[in-house]
């Protein structure tokens, strides 16, 4: 497995694999991802900004994280510190076809070191209240 930044030539299958797991998330419960979220833009602006990363095996996309310093308003609603500077993983998903071979913990152990080199301790996940 190795991890690499994505390109604007990505965001397609990452699209791909988000049409994947939207129908088990919802299986599930979790209504978080749908049809109109997360979007092509959503991607593309994580592209731009450099901050989404790809978890690969045999050169296909495994999974995908948003690694970001970016902090949600309502965050202060879960008692985080949003005025702390932190690393936050969004938008974390895994391919079906990729489930079990630790993809999730990979694209976590990234988003540690990117902390780690900008020494910064603080590293939370944004998810669904639910």
């Amino acid at each position: 497995m190795r991890v690499r930044q994505a390109t604007a030539e990505d965001i397609d299958a990452v699209m791909e694999v988000v049409r994947r797991v939207v129908p088990l998330m919802r299986a599930s419960g979790n209504f978080q991802w749908d049809d109109d979220y997360p979007n092509p833009a959503v991607f593309a602006r994580d592209v731009e900004n450099g901050q989404l990363w790809l978890a690969e095996i045999d050169d296909r996309i495994a999974g995908m994280a948003a690694i970001t310093t970016d902090q949600e308003p309502e965050y202060a609603q879960a008692a985080w510190d949003a005025s702390e500077t932190a690393i936050v993983i969004h938008r974390l998903a895994v391919d079906p076809a990729f489930r079990g071979k630790g993809v999730a913990a990979f694209l976590m152990r990234h988003a540690e070191a990117a902390a780690a080199a900008r020494e910064i301790p603080v590293l939370p996940v944004d998810t669904n209240i639910q």
